[in-house]
């Protein structure tokens, strides 16, 4: 199913339209834990879109026993040039992360790839939220880091985690508002996001999900 992304639409119906995807193919939505109201996560301004607009859709499914997350940002009408870039970067640097995976790898790298290629174009990466180990538990260890770090561990063959790095172009500090969800930068400026949930083989890594 394609989702026409348009300033005509809401987040509602971006919702309804993932939540039946989801359903019609046997799978149920992860996303409805701790409270939470909405099948996926949907990153934006407004709840109704506006044209020029940026907008991640994280999809979370449970099928046969095991959980899988993926996100994406998308552009919305008539995206200006620099906002265009700051998603492209985005999603390299979610490349460039899984590109240093396989058995055996330290997690910092992770971090280490995804901040060299973020600072080149003088973007921030967001601290406070991370990747995490998935499968038959949604958020479980190890927790990944997606800026420099001095984290320990390494990555083991047959692991499974996302990998998920928000890039701003400004603070990368968040607010979180009074309904205890809805998260912004603290400036204000505009934010992106990629995601994949890999498994990790002995020679690299797997990409288990896709947009």
């Amino acid at each position: 199913m394609v989702i026409q992304l348009d300033p005509s639409i809401t987040t509602n119906e971006i919702d309804k339209a993932v939540r039946n995807m989801i359903i019609e193919a046997g799978a149920y939505p992860s996303l409805g834990y701790g409270g939470f109201l909405k099948s996926v996560c949907t990153s934006v301004n407004v709840r109704q879109l506006q044209n020029g607009d940026i907008v991640n859709i994280d999809v979370t499914v449970f099928l046969n026993g095991y959980h899988g997350d993926t996100s994406k940002t998308f552009l919305c009408g008539d995206v200006n040039e620099p906002v265009k870039r700051l998603v492209k970067v985005t999603e390299e640097c979610l490349e460039r992360a899984i590109s240093v995976c396989k058995d055996g790898a330290t997690f910092k790298k992770i971090g280490k790839r995804i901040s060299e290629h973020a600072e080149k174009f003088g973007y921030g990466v967001v601290e406070r939220f991370v990747g995490h180990g998935i499968g038959t538990v949604f958020h479980s260890e190890p927790l990944i880091l997606h800026h420099r770090n001095d984290k320990s561990g390494r990555m083991v063959e047959g692991q499974t985690f996302t990998i998920e790095p928000i890039l701003t172009m400004g603070s990368i500090e968040c607010v979180t508002w009074d309904d205890g969800w809805t998260t912004v930068t603290a400036d204000g400026g505009r934010a992106a996001q990629f995601e994949h949930t890999i498994l990790i083989t002995r020679t690299g890594a797997e990409i288990l999900t896709k947009f």
